[in-house]
């Protein structure tokens, strides 16, 4: 997603670009007039008015012309002033709605707006015009001399011939954040804002040092002094940051460089402006009209010229122009009325801004640094300033007084005393009150674990179903396994606070972490840390990846039951709260004498560690005995013995080797009835380091020998997992070959598996055989939902077994229709329409003789449709995809289907005509010209048999007895369910009026069959083919 998003933000940064350098391409192209619209204010009161400008910019035109007369163009320009006298903000304040107005003026009325644009100055104003989301759709840019704000920053159509607030803010962030021979780091300063009668240019310079978002206020300690009342406390305060009132003062007076006589009162204040001017710049002179405002938009019509220019070098030396930034004015460079111009990639000028000191010899301002805004960098220029200061510019924290600092250092003594005092005081009472305090892990802290960071195992799909790794996910960078904490709803009591608090605190390499509870909406969990092989209890139950004669034999066995004593031994040198406390356990593994009176003790803990050291040993469950599984009847059993005999999970002697007796022997001391009898857990580590070390003469093994013999019974044992795997996985893949075959055609299977798509095939002749069952919603009306599925299982498994002795392939069922073709996937030539024909026959002579089974006596009839023609097949869809037919093919052998009659095999034309084409020689009937639908009239046929064939078809009704045979057959069904017993009593509620009426009538009072079942005798007009 990360990446995404950045690719987007490139394409919109490379989209801007292309738009903006465009515009100054389409002035070429469409040879439009090559127009500077000047839109200024018109107010006499202010540095960029309209009065002072237009004379600089015709100026500016008339030396740009001398340069374009080759090039056959020039410059023009169209002035538009605008007034705010009428407004109650005048000037900057209410400039917006001027400047719009103006523009569109500019579409409006002109029809035009030229090439580019000098001004606003005012930054609300220009702010409308260049902001990609709420601004105007302005399709020219802006050259600015002004513009300050840090809302205008990196707009592609906004060119600021003037430093912007920006590059103010940079210079004094990293001049206060370097250090220099004659001054130190500072982090604190003070910002003044006037309260009024503040310029435009000041107000937004002081704007971006006040932003709290901006790159100035989010990296020093910066403190705005609004107004003279603040300036004063400020600088009166004892504890201010500064103690001598040096102050960098931004300025862009050029009188800095032409009276360099210090005014009373400055020796103690940095000035920063802009580097020298060049009024006399083209024979203009420096009077009372001429500001940098002025020389910036006469200098702006100068970069457009150039600009424009070198765009059209480029075009008639046939070279494409490539643009270096996403603005058409970006890193451009430049000499004009004020000086060497340098523009960065987003069109601001970048300056070298120089910062001037009172010399205390010359009493003149001198440079004191240099500061570079396209590397902001500071370079030195005074090697030895002769600074107002002994060492260099002061300290950004004031000096406290003596006093002040005897107050805090005697108020800091009294509060480390006092606090020294209370800790051994409150170091008890604390630390028993954080035991008693418990609280859940955030579950936003628990995220889930990616898969592939946990290692594989032998036996995959047991991991992924065992409940072990139902909940893994990841804490603290950690991956952690979460454990529901069932009969508790997340409020522990006290007691369980402090047993929480102290599994917590156990640290162990051999023991899990537990590092909290996290409770969710569905219950409370316990995040342990993550065993990647599972628990002790998974391992051992799983006997096929961890099988007893390799990685669970003896020595595996012994080594578990050796570090679960060492971790007790650890567990017995912390106090006695903080040891493994039965009540934490479940009452299988707890001591008798525990069961009978509530406690803990260390041989209570030697007990249940002979309850698990019996699990690891026989792989069993908890306290496994053959004569009882109640676990609640174990319990009783051990708390309440019955003579002399203790009840014991079931650990034999026989068949164990002298080394296994040993083990055994120590188990069951572990598990004494008198506690005092039971070793303790040094005995117990000394005694498991005894029989380790005598396991296959360990005595005179070595660990090499060893380490070999275990990797061979490895290697051993995982090449017969690996057989056995693979026979397993052969067996599953032959199941599922046979399932996919049974689904879908042979040719489209394989060429799922290998390409992973079917690519869709037209088949030029293919035939298509339609079927279903006549009477069907009778059927099911009087029928069972379960007699329903029944029936057509019984028929679709003969019709299914008829399939296979034709080459043809069931397309699909759909209710009682039934759907087969051939001639595809597979073509063979003419034989589709034999095969089919000959499938049809069968089918017809295996209704003839099937009987319903919860319907005896009721005959089955089926209509048949068969037609011949083209067809396009393919896979459609991903989920349980279809080998689907498309065509007019399918569409018409439906229609024949719905058109024949019952125990009928309705043949099309095409389909005969195909059949007559082939050797063999098959019986049909003319049926006449039928009507199909979307068709129109066509001639059909009635299929009957084959030359020399024996089929046992059905005599098939008239035509004239059809039309009764809906309601005839509701009859039939009727008087065969009363025959069977069944049939009022079930069908009572659902038969019609017009069948109960029926009832009374004498056709049901005889034997006799309905008309429609006496034979169409006719001559035999089958055709020989």
């Amino acid at each position: 997603m990360l990446f995404r998003q950045e690719v987007l933000l490139y394409l919109g940064v490379l989209i801007m670009a292309v738009v903006a350098n465009k515009m100054l391409d389409d002035c070429l192209e469409v040879r439009r007039k090559y127009t500077i619209n000047v839109a200024l204010l018109e107010d006499n009161t202010y540095k960029w008015s309209m009065p002072f400008v237009k004379a600089a910019v015709e100026k500016a035109i008339a030396e740009d012309s001398l340069e374009n007369n080759v090039l056959g163009f020039n410059l023009t320009a169209n002035y538009n002033e605008f007034t705010t006298n009428a407004y109650k903000r005048q000037g900057c304040g209410s400039s917006t709605c001027e400047g719009v107005a103006i523009l569109k003026d500019l579409h409006v009325s002109m029809g035009e707006i030229g090439c580019v644009m000098l001004g606003p100055s005012c930054t609300y104003a220009t702010f409308q015009l260049v902001d990609e989301e709420i601004g105007l759709n302005l399709s020219i840019p802006i050259i600015s001399a002004g513009s300050f704000g840090l809302s205008c920053d990196y707009k592609p159509k906004l060119t600021r011939i003037l430093p912007p607030a920006r590059k103010i803010s940079d210079l004094l962030f990293h001049f206060m954040d370097e250090t220099l021979p004659f001054k130190q780091h500072w982090e604190y300063v003070y910002v003044y804002k006037k309260s009024s009668n503040i310029t435009e240019d000041c107000f937004w310079y002081i704007n971006a040092l006040e932003a709290a978002s901006a790159n100035f206020a989010s990296k020093t300690e910066r403190q705005m002094l609004r107004g003279e009342d603040e300036l004063k406390t400020a600088l009166n305060s004892k504890k201010r940051h500064s103690n001598s009132g040096n102050n960098p003062l931004p300025s862009s007076s050029p009188d800095y460089y032409v009276n360099t006589t210090s005014a009373e009162g400055m020796e103690n204040v940095l000035v920063i402006t802009l580097p020298p001017r060049n009024y006399d710049y083209g024979n203009a002179t420096y009077n009372n009209t001429i500001n940098d405002f002025v020389a910036g938009y006469h200098d702006g019509a100068l970069l457009f010229g150039k600009v424009l220019r070198e765009r059209k070098l480029s075009q008639g030396r046939n070279k494409e122009f490539v643009p270096l930034s996403d603005n058409p004015f970006g890193n451009v460079s430049f000499y004009g009325m004020g000086g060497h111009y340098v523009l960065d990639e987003y069109g601001d000028r970048d300056v070298n801004f120089t910062i001037f000191y009172t010399s205390t010899i010359t009493g003149e301002y001198e440079t004191l640094v240099v500061f570079d805004t396209s590397q902001n960098k500071t370079i030195m220029v005074a090697e030895n300033p002769a600074l107002p200061w002994i060492r260099g510019l002061p300290s950004d924290v004031a000096q406290f007084l003596m006093q002040d600092v005897i107050v805090i250092v005697l108020s800091l003594s009294v509060i480390v005393v006092t606090a020294i005092a209370l800790i051994f005081y409150r170091q008890n009472r604390k630390e028993r009150l954080m035991q008693k305090r418990w609280s859940h892990i955030d579950p936003h802290l628990i995220d889930p674990l990616d898969e592939k960071e946990v290692s594989l195992k032998i036996d995959e799909d047991k991991r992924k179903d065992s409940t072990y790794f139902n909940h893994r996910c990841r804490y603290d960078k950690k991956p952690v396994i979460l454990k529901e904490l069932k009969q508790t709803d997340g409020d522990f009591t006290e007691d369980q606070k402090i047993e929480l608090n102290t599994l917590r605190c156990i640290d162990y390499y051999n023991l899990t972490k537990f590092y909290g509870t996290v409770k969710f909406e569905y219950g409370v969990y316990g995040v342990f840390e993550l065993c990647q092989r599972g628990s002790l209890r998974y391992i051992l139950n799983d006997r096929i990846s961890y099988p007893d004669e390799t990685f669970m034999d003896m020595e595996f066995k012994i080594s578990v039951m050796y570090d679960i004593a060492k971790l007790l031994i650890q567990t017995l040198r912390i106090p006695q709260t903080q040891r493994l406390s039965p009540p934490l356990l479940s009452d299988l593994w707890t001591a008798p004498e525990h069961l009978r009176k509530d406690g803990v003790s260390q041989k209570g803990d030697v007990y249940s560690y002979a309850i698990i050291a019996d699990e690891i040993v026989r792989r069993r469950a908890p306290f496994y005995t053959q004569c009882c599984s109640d676990p609640t009847e174990k319990i009783y059993r051990v708390q309440f013995p019955s003579g002399t005999s203790v009840f014991r999970p079931d650990l034999n002697f026989e068949g164990a080797s002298e080394r296994e007796i040993e083990l055994h022997t120590l188990i069951k001391n572990c598990w004494d009835e008198e506690p005092e009898r039971r070793p303790d857990f040094k005995r117990i580590e000394l005694s498991l380091g005894k029989i380790f070390s005598n396991l296959h003469n360990q005595a005179t093994e070595t660990y090499m020998d060893n380490l070999i013999r275990r990797l061979q019974m490895y290697s051993r044992t995982l090449e017969r997992l690996v057989e056995e795997r693979t026979s397993l996985y052969k067996a599953e893949r032959d199941r599922a070959d046979r399932l996919n075959f049974m689904l879908l055609p042979g040719p489209v299977v394989r060429s799922l598996k290998e390409t992973g798509r079917v690519k869709p095939e037209l088949f030029e002749e293919v035939t298509i055989y339609f079927s279903d069952i006549v009477g069907f919603t009778t059927l099911c009306h009087y029928s069972t939902p379960m007699e329903v599925v029944d029936m057509l299982n019984d028929i679709y498994k003969n019709f299914d077994s008829i399939l296979d002795h034709h080459d043809v392939y069931k397309v699909e069922t759909i209710g009682d229709a039934y759907m087969v073709a051939s001639g595809l996937p597979k073509r063979n030539g003419d034989r589709h329409a034999v095969d089919i024909a000959l499938m049809a026959l069968d089918m017809l002579a295996f209704v003839g003789t099937f009987e319903l089974l919860h319907l005896p006596g009721i005959p089955l009839w089926i209509r048949i449709g068969v037609h011949s023609g083209p067809c396009a097949a393919g896979v459609v869809g991903n989920k349980m995809p279809r080998y689907c037919l498309f065509g007019d093919t399918v569409n018409t052998a439906s229609r024949m289907e719905s058109t024949g009659l019952p125990l009928r095999i309705h043949v099309s034309q095409s389909t005969i005509s195909i059949l007559q084409r082939t050797d063999c020689k098959f019986e049909y009937e003319k049926r006449g010209e039928t009507y199909l639908k979307g068709k129109g009239k066509e001639m059909t046929y009635w299929l009957t048999g084959v030359t020399g064939g024996k089929y046992n078809l059905p005599t098939p009704p008239t035509a004239e007895n059809f039309q009764r045979l809906q309601q005839d057959l509701a009859e039939m069904i009727v008087s065969s369910l009363e025959k069977r017993g069944d049939g009022s009593e079930r069908f009572k509620k659902t038969l019609s009026t017009k069948v109960r009426r029926r009832e009374t009538n004498s056709s049901m009072q005889g034997d006799s069959p309905p008309d429609y079942f006496h034979l169409a005798v006719t001559d035999n007009p089958s055709t020989y083919l």
